[in-house]
């Protein structure tokens, strides 16, 4: 049976041990950030109900609003086709600022040409 059809999950890491995550307000179906999991950030995310990364630069696990406040409780948890990709639903549980510009959203600038176009829209939470 091939992955996009088994009902057991086989996911596929990169070598590195990374699947990219997509945080999507369950709300609205606004997206929030992007971010990566290792095998632990994601039994920690299923073990506690809230959103538990492996940050790149710093090479540590780390869970979404440790010194921001702002957590994320995870509703729901869904691979795509490939199982190389995750899509967590989750509710903020506080302002929903999820990006550490303090905007709600990480993606609050479009790219028009040459330019990055700030989205009005997306105001920082204060």
């Amino acid at each position: 049976m091939s992955t996009e059809e088994t009902n057991r999950p086989v996911l596929k890491f990169t070598a590195d041990g990374l699947i990219p995550a997509i945080i999507q307000d369950v709300r609205d179906n606004a997206v929030l950030m992007f971010a990566w999991m290792n095998a632990e950030a994601l039994q920690a995310t299923q073990n506690t109900g809230f959103i538990h990364f492996w940050s790149r630069s710093r090479a540590t696990l780390w869970m979404k609003g440790e010194t921001s406040g702002e957590t994320f409780r995870v509703e729901s948890m869904r691979v795509d086709c490939d199982q190389d990709c995750l899509l967590i639903h989750v509710t903020p549980q506080k302002s929903g600022a999820a990006c550490h510009t303090g905007r709600r959203t990480c993606f609050y600038r479009r790219l028009d040409g040459e330019k990055l176009v700030f989205d009005d829209t997306e105001k920082k939470h204060e």
